[in-house]
């Protein structure tokens, strides 16, 4: 493998990697549909401020969302809403891995 693939490849990994998390593809959903304040996040998944926005952090750092400061508040928001479709694909995935298992079991 040539060092600028090799290059890609872990850029790639490091994106993959800040997703695979069950609460940070929580978070990347929700923001999808709007911007959010950590205290609203922090709500909705029921954790503490510095868990969230260490979670925040690593999918910021990933690229894949952004912050906004207003007054005390932090609002965050999703920069890349094409990785939904990720999402999209993971989940025929899923569904064509059952459908496998069920051919075999049935």
């Amino acid at each position: 493998m040539e060092d600028k693939q090799k290059a890609r490849y872990e850029t790639l990994s490091r994106v993959i990697k800040a997703m695979s998390h069950p609460t940070r593809l929580f978070i990347v959903e929700e923001l999808s549909k709007s911007k959010r304040c950590v205290c609203e996040l922090t709500e909705m998944i029921g954790a503490d401020t510095s868990t969230v926005s260490k979670h925040l952090s690593i999918l910021r750092n990933a690229g894949l969302v952004r912050d906004e400061k207003f007054g005390t508040s932090v609002y965050y928001e999703l920069l890349t809403p094409c990785v939904l479709n990720f999402f999209g694909c993971l989940e025929n995935v899923i569904k064509m891995t059952a459908e496998k298992q069920l051919e075999i079991t049935g």
